[in-house]
């Protein structure tokens, strides 16, 4: 199968057969070594995370970039191991924090983990609210929803996580959540309902990793800007799909993920 092909259908089950067997020559969206200093240290990097981390829809997603800004910045090498499946919601990561030993392997290993999640969940709510079949009086019910179910899980990503890695030893990075809606929801008057809920989701990720010592790559403002009203579309940073960031936009989250440095390993 191709690397294309392999990006596309991918699933748990083929994740855990192919680092079984290749895990020594990984290869797929984003994966294998970025580096040939035989004189350098060689890091091993697990990226976690839904279709953003798989880099669906672009030709080079924000993980190899960001394998490429470490052997840039610091010299060592780095072989990428890409667990980004599409599709996922944070309960499915934190199932395979919890119950995959290849996943718990491959992290337990790493120098660097980076991990994306709560997009796919956010927005099968927002589809759900403008669709007028998210419950309640309101139609909010599933809004509030998604945003108690993602904060519980990654309450036990972040712990299953410092299970296997600690921060003190480990390059470790995660991310807030980007609105690719923002002129659409603008125009049918929704924004200011709908916002408020990707927020509690952002300053839930910022409390909850600072409080364990995780720097957080600031998407959501490279994304939306300062005020949260910059439309992405506008901005040239999402793809066709009107979801998916495009090169520009995995760019622009690589650059985020760089300005955080590389502490505490370098």
């Amino acid at each position: 199968m191709s690397a294309k092909g392999f990006c596309a259908f991918r699933s748990n089950f083929w994740i855990s057969v192919f680092v079984l067997f290749f895990s020594l020559v990984p290869v797929g969206c984003g994966s294998g070594t970025t580096g040939g200093n035989s004189n350098a240290p060689t890091w091993q990097y697990a990226a976690l995370g839904d279709s953003l981390a798989a880099g669906a829809l672009a030709q080079e997603g924000y993980v190899p970039r960001y394998a490429t800004y470490v052997n840039t910045d610091t010299g060592s090498n780095v072989t990428t191991l890409n667990l980004g499946i599409p599709g996922w919601h944070s309960g499915d990561l934190l199932n395979a924090l919890q119950n995959d030993p290849i996943v718990r392997n491959q992290v337990s290993g790493a120098e660097i983990v980076t991990w994306d999640i709560s997009g796919k969940d956010l927005a099968n709510a927002h589809d759900s609210f403008v669709q007028k079949t998210c419950g309640g009086t309101d139609n909010q019910d599933c809004l509030r929803t998604a945003v108690a179910t993602f904060q519980t899980n990654w309450d036990a990503i972040v712990v299953e996580l410092l299970k296997l890695r600690i921060p003190s030893k480990t390059i470790l990075r995660t991310m807030d959540i980007y609105n690719p809606y923002v002129a659409a929801d603008a125009a049918s008057g929704i924004f200011a309902t709908i916002e408020p809920y990707l927020d509690q989701v952002n300053s839930h990720i910022q409390a909850n990793a600072q409080a364990n010592g995780i720097p957080v790559a600031a998407v959501h403002l490279a994304f939306n800007g300062a005020a949260g009203t910059l439309d992405p579309i506008a901005a040239g940073l999402i793809a066709s799909d009107g979801f998916h960031p495009n090169d520009v936009g995995h760019k622009a989250i690589a650059d985020q993920l760089r300005t955080l440095a590389y502490g505490p390993l370098h």
